[in-house]
């Protein structure tokens, strides 16, 4: 069984447990209370010297990044459906999983981060305007690669990075930023009918 070491607000997080619970694959969670500080606990430090979540483990096996794990999971499963494995489909999946992680993600962390979870004394304005401001020209390209396909990777299903790209879409709701019209806002509506997906959002009040 799969142990995944997980916090919550960690998009990053949630997008492994997604897939987990949409394929049926026996894990476990274990709660990392970041916002006590325990992902810097030498007992975590042992796990993950990132001091970062999500963390797989399975015997002596321990990934650490979110997407690594994704597809190792998609590799050892045979799950075609979330990552092909015919070369020119898995380079349209790999070429916008690695697009959200090196393009989308610190702009998201930069809003998010600064508008919900750091001390009002502590929030740097600068940040949350660079970072929406990147957003100003990262949807509309993701808008533009929906205009002849349901999903990222012009698949019949989505992808790993349908499901990337979905987690950080979520995790600007928690600062109040949602598609509001057009392809993107359609997509979003898709993956938030997968129910594995919807499920493993947090709760937050006022979110």
């Amino acid at each position: 069984m799969y142990v995944l070491y997980t916090f919550p607000f960690s998009q990053h997080a949630r997008r492994v447990i997604t897939l987990l619970e949409a394929e049926g694959l026996p894990w476990t969670a274990r709660h990392v209370a970041m916002d006590k500080g325990e992902h810097l606990s030498d007992a975590y430090l042992a796990i993950n010297p990132n001091h970062q979540v999500p963390t797989l483990v399975e015997g002596d096996l321990k990934i650490h990044e979110s997407t690594a794990i994704l597809r190792f999971l998609c590799n050892r499963h045979a799950l075609e459906n979330w990552y092909p494995s015919a070369p020119t489909v898995r380079a349209e999946v790999d070429q916008w999983t690695d697009w959200c992680q090196s393009r989308m993600a610190q702009a998201v962390i930069d809003i998010v981060f600064n508008s919900v979870f750091a001390p009002p004394n502590l929030r740097d304005e600068d940040a949350i305007a660079r970072g929406k401001s990147r957003m100003a020209e990262l949807a509309p390209m993701i808008e533009k690669r929906l205009a002849d396909r349901a999903w990222i990777a012009g698949t019949a299903t989505p992808t790993i990075a349908d499901l990337a790209i979905a987690s950080n879409i979520a995790q600007l709701g928690l600062a109040g930023w949602r598609p509001a019209t057009g392809r993107l806002k359609d997509w979003y509506a898709r993956m938030c009918a997968i129910e594995a997906f919807t499920n493993a959002l947090p709760e937050m009040e006022g979110a």
